[in-house]
């Protein structure tokens, strides 16, 4: 997913579903906090940010402000760091929802699980997007409190 996601120097990005911080760490790396790269964690469960935040804050990731873990339903993204280079969510969604899509930067990309599949929506214009659909996946079902 994150090779599909190809984050760059610099980028800002949506981390949906951060859970234990792993993706977080690895695309705060990946975006590099000397280009003022950036990754918004956003996590559901309150146990589950905590223990991402903690994870992230022994290499640093917090202090250097590279990464930042919101608690949180994601369902709406996050609209005060918006726009978005790229989102990232490794749980699987039914729909992605139009808000992500909105949040994000013409030339942005969604990487999220989707059903059975990863896809990769790339934002083309304003409202014109691609979708690529990679085959055979499972994962753990997007979770909202939102009906």
């Amino acid at each position: 997913m994150i090779e599909l996601l190809a984050p760059q120097k610099g980028e800002k990005i949506l981390d949906i579903g951060s859970g234990s911080g792993w993706t977080a760490a690895i695309l705060s790396e990946l975006v590099g906090a000397g280009k003022k790269g950036k990754v918004i964690g956003l996590e559901l469960i309150s146990n589950l940010a905590d223990f991402g935040r903690e994870n992230l804050k022994k290499y640093g990731f917090i202090k250097n402000k590279t990464v930042e873990i919101i608690c949180m339903d994601a369902l709406n993204g996050y609209e005060k760091e918006m726009p978005y280079d790229k989102i990232l969510c490794s749980a699987a969604c039914r729909k992605i929802p139009e808000s992500w899509k909105n949040q994000l930067k013409i030339g942005g990309v969604i990487v999220s699980a989707h059903n059975q599949s990863i896809v990769k929506i790339e934002k083309k214009s304003a409202h014109i997007f691609s979708k690529q659909e990679h085959f055979g996946f499972a994962f753990v079902p997007f979770v909202s409190d939102k009906k």
